[in-house]
């Protein structure tokens, strides 16, 4: 099952099991995302999410990215598990600049030998574009580094617009500068969630928008992509770049990695196996 996964969506989705809402005990994650691994999709899946101070609950053998505050990192940098992959920080609170935190991260990327990818959370709010373009920067000096962004969270505040999505992707097409999302993108298509009544981002879309920002698209072009709700123009529209490799976009963390697998399989973007062929 070596090609059951194609370029386009390979390592798309982290394992976030262990963070809300899906808050997955330590004990259960960890041999779950191995059962990931293990399984026909195993390629879709990046590793295993977790906070900073459950590093050591990882066994030895598992990739992992870990997620913690510049402060948390300084004092834990020579003591991290050996399969650990990624590092993830926030730089700052809204409204905050962003450019200390991310000076601050980086004087620990530069005394650092480890080849760990690092990214930094920069919040899409006041002080964004001058973050981008210090964290540009840091990857024109040749320091392994890329942007985060949130896309939801448990408030509407916490969820942007498709317009302030397009700009944010667009933004970072015109640095080069690669970028991973996190929060409220549960499944392929924008919808708004039954319990909560919060309007979620589908990663099929940032998918197909990613697509036509590499292919110059504007951010005007990028809104309508992004505020689609219907699910079978946009899978026509990345069905023919399935083997094409992932324009600027690193991927996304999911609580519930089946639900994107189901999504993506539902909608013709991934072949699941037969039951005899996957034996």
């Amino acid at each position: 099952m070596s090609n059951a996964v194609p370029p386009l969506l390979t390592a798309l989705v982290d394992d976030a099991a262990v963070f809300p809402p899906g808050s997955a005990p330590l004990d259960e994650a960890v041999p779950a995302h191995a059962g990931h691994r293990r399984s026909w999709y195993a390629q879709l899946i990046g590793p295993l999410l977790l906070p900073l101070a459950d590093r050591a609950g990882a066994s030895s053998d598992t990739e992992v990215g870990l997620i913690g505050d510049p402060a948390a990192l300084e004092t834990t940098l020579g003591d991290l598990p050996p399969g650990t992959r990624q590092l993830e920080s926030p730089v700052a609170k809204r409204g905050e600049d962003p450019c200390p935190g991310i000076e601050r991260l980086a004087a620990l990327m530069r005394k650092s030998e480890e080849p760990w990818q690092w990214y930094l959370e920069v919040p899409l709010a006041w002080g964004l574009m001058s973050g981008l373009d210090a964290i540009a920067a840091l990857r024109a000096e040749g320091l392994p580094v890329a942007a985060k962004f949130r896309t939801g969270g448990l408030a509407a505040e916490l969820f942007p617009s498709p317009a302030d999505l397009a700009s944010v992707i667009c933004a970072c097409r015109d640095r080069d500068l690669p970028f991973k999302l996190t929060a409220g993108l549960h499944h392929a298509v924008r919808h708004t969630d039954a319990e909560t009544g919060l309007v979620h981002h589908g990663f099929l879309n940032i998918l197909a928008a990613v697509l036509g920002a590499a292919d110059g698209l504007s951010p005007a072009d990028l809104t309508v992509i992004l505020s689609t709700t219907e699910a079978m123009p946009l899978a026509a529209q990345v069905q023919p770049h399935l083997e094409r490799e992932r324009p600027l976009w690193v991927g996304f963390g999911s609580c519930s990695v089946q639900d994107p697998v189901d999504d993506l399989v539902a909608l013709g973007l991934l072949d699941r196996p037969r039951p005899e062929a996957a034996r």
